[in-house]
């Protein structure tokens, strides 16, 4: 996994709607620094970092990177509860 994704990933999920602008901003600038497409692991990795809403739009950056990936993720079925998941299912079976 490369080092950006990594770093990414151990930052853990997006924080909410009601975190500091500052933080918001770090975690968009960490994101806007990894180009697709990403690759398996990589895509597997960040499904665990979406946050309880779209945390003004980086969730939705976080999707589209996701989907760079040649493979559909999630391989299975989406966690109960998180919208983010279920997205990412249904977009993933809609055009697999």
């Amino acid at each position: 996994m490369r080092p950006e994704v990594q770093a990414f990933v151990a930052d853990g999920p997006l924080p909410d709607r009601d975190a500091s602008e500052e933080k918001i901003d770090r975690r968009d600038q960490q994101l806007r620094q990894i180009v697709g497409p990403i690759i398996g692991e990589g895509a597997q990795a960040f499904v665990s970092c979406f946050g309880p809403d779209d945390c003004y739009g980086v969730a939705w950056s976080l999707l589209h990177l996701i989907e760079t990936c040649p493979n559909p993720v999630p391989a299975g079925l989406p966690a109960p509860g998180n919208e983010w998941h279920q997205r990412l299912y249904d977009r993933a079976n809609l055009h697999g």
